[in-house]
């Protein structure tokens, strides 16, 4: 039976890859991808010549259906994004949905995504976490991050370099300068970093110099003890 495949692709380092998604993306007919150019870069370097197809955000609303009817005409079909696990704050769940609701069968391979290294990187409680992605841009953001203030799991965010220090001092204000928190950047990359500290640490840090590359900010969660001494003050 036909499917769409869903194939995790390197966050960095293009050594990265799984042998079975080389394998699968070698025998699809077709792979959909985020960006074909960079998409392009990955399949030269594992020697892959299948057939790449746009398929990003601004056209999944379209193309979703088409894919499904295809997969059900019996074509095998993958999913890349530029970075990562396609659908983690990239495109895919759409398809998904689609494929889905009409019956197709969807496999999603095991592989790289920047959160994992990088909450576990952190040396921040990682049983229970919660994964926030990108914070909106401009609407509702300070509002979010006030809503996530007694967040006792530790919290997970996506950030462009651009925004990164702007994304901390927001952070610094509403959950206390004093916060743990961790900035993973360049994630298995050569010049990949890690820099653990508290907010207010991390502020200085990245105010200091000119950040580059994908972000991923991992904060500590609100102590019980501090919301318990919070709870006994308002008594």
């Amino acid at each position: 039976m036909s499917k769409l495949y869903l194939v995790p692709t390197p966050v960095g380092n293009l050594e990265d890859m799984t042998f079975r998604a080389v394998n699968v993306l070698k025998s699809v007919d077709c792979i959909l991808a985020e960006d074909t150019r960079t998409s392009a870069v990955l399949m030269k370097h594992y020697g892959i010549t299948t057939p790449l197809v746009s398929h990003h955000k601004f056209n999944e609303h379209k193309t979703s259906e088409g894919v499904a009817e295809r997969i059900l005409g019996g074509q095998d079909i993958a999913l890349v994004t530029d970075a990562g696990t396609p659908g983690i704050s990239d495109p895919g769940f759409l398809l998904v949905r689609t494929c889905v609701e009409k019956g197709v069968e969807v496999e999603c391979l095991p592989g790289a995504t920047a959160f994992v290294p990088a909450l576990v990187n952190s040396g921040l409680p990682c049983e229970r976490f919660t994964f926030e992605g990108f914070l909106p841009q401009k609407k509702g953001k300070n509002k979010k991050v006030q809503d996530l203030a007694e967040e006792e799991r530790t919290m997970i965010f996506y950030e462009s370099p651009f925004r990164l220090v702007k994304t901390l001092e927001l952070f610094a204000q509403y959950f206390g300068e004093e916060r743990q928190a961790c900035v993973s950047r360049e994630i298995s990359k050569l010049h990949e970093e890690n820099f653990r500290g508290t907010l207010k640490d991390c502020i200085e840090h990245f105010s200091q110099k000119d950040v580059k590359g994908e972000i991923v900010i991992v904060v500590e969660g609100k102590n019980r003890k501090v919301r318990n001494a919070e709870n006994e003050d308002e008594d």
